[in-house]
């Protein structure tokens, strides 16, 4: 909903507040008789033989695995240190020798977390390359931004091998710079570039990752001009921004967008420096110069920054997402966009850990400060959402932020650019599904926001889970199939699954992910209260 933008500081907060609440190709090794790996190091055996690609900045070795071969930890930019901090990602430089690619290299600056792990290290801006272990021909190539609300999350969390395996693919994941570290703009730091703009440091990094992708991809089989873009939450609000960026026009031909659309309007660049010069004065800046700003510890930046967005900055960002979509100004390119049925169940959840169950008395002021609206607009939410349907006041508040905040939004976005390009809509709706990042509270969590990722990708479990039934693990190879196809083909369907028919704006369909078999669904709008959130769009 654009109305109230405060909610999307309310969404990075309350990811905030589940990280506060945790801190309480060449010859194969594995054909090597003397090929062995211990605690996760190939031994310099196997390494003799792993396998190798060439990249423009030298070759790579990496390690090979029984269907896969997988290089991890390459650098595909300069470490954005000292001077190159808040700079957009300089070109990575050429190095001595074979790189050696078979360990996950470190992750960007963040606070320990349900959603990603501590770290101080700038040095950060890597990728990680899965492929098929043979070599026959030329793959699409699908390229992974993680989500966390900007300001957490790693690319290495999310093993691939199941999308190499079953979709016959090349997978990328990737790190970009997080929180005020990626997408601080300031007065100083404007003044200072040749385009008079600042911020959107991450996105910037995720574009010369896609840059890296066209010049060095060949050399690891996979096809440049067939690349698809897909991320999660604030992958796939990335996945949003670079669709509408001019600068990215040609680096990728396909994007898959998956609970993303819950920012539609960006801050202006003269909104975004007001918040940056406030983060100086935190940090003990006052002068507000880019001197003290690059001075300042990884560790004062992370205790001073609050919540990361991209920005409107007339370089990277001319115009919002949603203007873009509306107006078919955007790099057009076929689209799968899709949210979850229970998207702010995770969020209500996150809040209970905290501070315990949402009680009845504060379901109004829990309605204000998850929409940012003002007290008096609360009976109308209230008298869309009366707490006498729903079991509990945080089944309702879940309910209104779903529909509110993520679905109605993925709806909007399915409408305006299927007027401009094929365009696949989903909702992701298994009431079952196993939740691996937060622990239980009073209500099921069901198909909440990022439930869906276990079904594409296999992920560390944070928390203890069940296994997929049999129902849902068809729904996951049904999801592979669907996403990995698209990266073929442009659109998702295949002998192998159920027909998925494109976005129609007249009609009110999306494919419906369930269990045990996925399938068009008319009453999105009508199950999510669109048309009343609609009608506060402006």
């Amino acid at each position: 909903m654009n109305r109230y933008p405060e909610t999307y500081s309310m969404y990075a907060r309350l990811l905030i507040i589940g990280l506060v609440s945790s801190c309480a190709t060449a010859d194969d090794p594995t054909d090597d008789p003397g090929a062995t790996e211990a605690d996760g190091e190939l031994t310099v055996a196997a390494r003799t033989t792993a396998p190798l690609a060439l990249t423009s900045e030298g070759f790579v070795r990496g390690i090979a695995t029984a269907t896969t071969r997988e290089f991890r930890g390459i650098p595909y930019a300069a470490a954005p240190v000292g001077e190159l901090r808040w700079k957009p990602p300089q070109r990575a430089a050429r190095h001595p020798g074979i790189l050696d690619a078979t360990a996950f290299a470190d992750h960007c600056p963040q606070i320990a977390g349900f959603f990603g792990q501590a770290s101080t290290t700038e040095a950060c801006l890597v990728l990680n390359v899965y492929t098929p272990r043979t070599a026959i021909g030329l793959r699409p190539v699908m390229v992974w931004i993680h989500g966390g609300a900007l300001v957490t999350g790693e690319s290495n969390d999310y093993d691939a091998t199941r999308l190499v395996e079953q979709g016959d693919v090349i997978v990328v994941t990737i790190n970009y710079r997080l929180g005020a570290l990626g997408f601080m703009a300031h007065p100083a730091l404007t003044a200072e570039s040749p385009d008079h703009a600042s911020g959107n440091y991450g996105l910037l990094d995720q574009q010369e990752a896609l840059r890296w992708v066209q010049r060095n991809i060949l050399g690891f089989g996979g096809d440049p001009l067939r690349v698809t873009i897909f991320g999660e939450s604030a992958g796939g609000l990335s996945v949003h921004a670079q669709l509408a960026a001019p600068s990215s026009r040609g680096l990728f031909q396909r994007a898959i967008v998956e609970s993303g659309a819950y920012q539609l309007a960006q801050p202006t660049l003269a909104t975004a420096e007001a918040a940056g010069t406030a983060f100086a004065t935190r940090a003990g800046c006052t002068d507000q110069s880019a001197a003290c700003l690059r001075s300042l510890t990884v560790e004062q930046v992370l205790a001073n920054q609050a919540g990361a967005s991209p920005t409107i900055d007339h370089k990277f960002l001319t115009q919002s997402v949603s203007s873009a979509f509306t107006s078919g100004q955007f790099n057009r390119v076929p689209v799968l966009e899709g949210a979850n049925h229970d998207e702010w169940r995770l969020f209500v959840g996150l809040t209970e850990l905290v501070t315990g169950p949402t009680p009845a008395q504060a379901y109004g002021p829990s309605i204000a400060a998850t929409l940012g609206a003002p007290a008096a607009a609360v009976p109308l939410f209230e008298a869309q959402y009366p707490l006498a349907s729903y079991p509990s006041p945080g089944l309702a508040l879940a309910a209104l932020g779903s529909d509110g905040i993520f679905d109605c939004n993925a709806r909007f976005v399915e409408q305006k650019l299927s007027q401009f390009v094929p365009t696949f809509a989903y909702e992701f709706n298994d009431p079952d599904a196993p939740q691996r990042f937060v622990p239980p509270v009073t209500f099921p969590y069901a198909a909440a926001h990022a439930s869906e990722i276990q079904y594409v990708f296999d992920l560390p479990i944070s928390v203890p889970a069940p296994a997929f039934t049999a129902g849902q693990q068809k729904l996951a190879d049904a999801m592979v199939s669907y996403w990995t196809t698209f990266a073929h083909t442009g659109q998702p369907n295949s002998f192998r699954t159920p027909r998925w028919p494109a976005f129609d704006a007249t009609r009110d369909v999306a494919q419906a992910l369930v269990v045990p078999a996925p399938r068009p669904e008319a009453g999105f709008a009508a199950d999510h209260k669109c048309g009343f959130w609609d009608s506060l769009r402006p």
